[in-house]
């Protein structure tokens, strides 16, 4: 037991400038993700125009609709598929079996997510880096096309693939500092407020409930006046 509170002390000395590089990481994932969201707005509209092109064009005998849009579409998909990722993570929206998970305590589902992203996540991140490295530089050097006519160059999705897994470890980092710090008990949302607030002009915080009741006859005095 006093080994554990000793290494619990340890971590509160050690994690505060750790938690201010997580923090920058998920202000910049979250920037990604709102990136993303309009890559979302543009696929939609693109793909609309494929089906309605199609239809229309087949009306008035014209072709309105390419390979080049069709495959734009996809590739959008594939941009905010990967690019999203880690904003995904960041935000707890991957899908999760959490029969047993949701009952847990926050230090134990830190625990839960510490172990994850280091037995699992990392590994797995850095086995498809270095499986894909060699065929994406393949592609980059021939500079590969689509087979189809009017299709698009192959070479820039495939290094996509890439990009996104080293944002996703990068995002795995900022993960495993936080739940360090969710065990090492500096609180649940070690990470400061949420990301979206921390990037909004700053507004001035009001006392919580916790530090008015430190101080009750400031409360008292404040009332009196």
């Amino acid at each position: 037991m006093q080994t554990m509170q000793n290494w619990q002390r340890w971590l509160q000395r050690q994690l505060p400038p750790w938690l201010r590089l997580a923090r920058q990481i998920d202000r910049w994932n979250f920037r990604l993700g709102q990136a993303m969201g309009w890559l979302v707005v543009a696929m939609l509209a693109i793909g609309s125009w494929n089906v309605i092109g199609r239809y229309l064009g087949r009306a008035i005998g014209q072709n309105l609709t390419s390979n080049t849009s069709i495959e734009l579409q996809w590739y959008l998909f594939s941009g905010v598929f990967l690019l999203g990722a880690a904003y995904t993570m960041q935000r707890n929206g991957h899908v999760r079996v959490d029969v047993f998970y949701k009952n847990w305590s926050p230090r134990t589902q830190a625990i839960a997510n510490l172990v994850g992203t280091v037995l699992f996540l990392m590994p797995f991140s850095a086995l498809v880096l270095m499986a894909s490295w060699q065929w994406t530089a393949n592609a980059w050097m021939v500079q590969e096309l689509s087979p189809d006519p009017g299709g698009l160059p192959r070479y820039p999705i495939k290094g996509l693939i890439l990009i996104s897994f080293v944002v996703l470890m990068i995002q795995g980092v900022s993960e495993i500092i936080k739940n360090l710090a969710i065990i090492a008990g500096l609180g649940a949302d070690p990470s400061s407020q949420s990301i979206a607030h921390s990037i909004a002009p700053h507004q001035p915080s009001q006392p919580s409930a916790s530090q008015a009741s430190e101080n009750p006859s400031e409360n008292s005095s404040e009332g009196d006046r």
